[in-house]
């Protein structure tokens, strides 16, 4: 009889301490989360500088009306050949393409990863 007691103890004890080992690193609604959406988009627009924001661009859509799209993030080796924090490709053609990020804020983060001067 002692001895069913002690074997059920111990196999509470040994539940209770399994239990207890899985631990989160981060708490869930701290959790660092991003859905990245999609890759490889790709429109053709016009440069329009630079400010807080990010890097503007002018597309038209096929009824003539113009939006501004803003690219939040640009790739090193992109910028490295247009260097678009000056005033030089203002007016420029470009085929834009770019990656899309959802962040868990709901915010949007488009990031050029390639650049063709049309």
């Amino acid at each position: 009889m002692n001895t069913k007691k002690i074997l059920m103890c111990s196999g509470i004890v040994l539940f209770a301490l399994s239990l207890s080992s899985f631990k989160l690193a981060h708490p869930i609604e701290k959790a660092p989360i991003t859905y990245k959406i999609q890759e490889g988009f790709i429109v053709y627009a016009t440069y329009d500088g630079q400010n807080n924001d990010g890097y503007n661009f002018v597309v038209t859509d096929k009824k003539g009306k113009k939006n501004t799209l803003t690219f939040q993030n640009i790739e090193e080796p992109v910028l490295s050949v247009f260097d678009l924090s000056t005033d030089t490709f203002v007016g420029t053609k470009f085929k834009v393409t770019f990656n899309k990020e959802m962040k868990a804020s709901n915010d949007e983060v488009n990031t050029i990863t390639k650049l063709e001067k049309l």
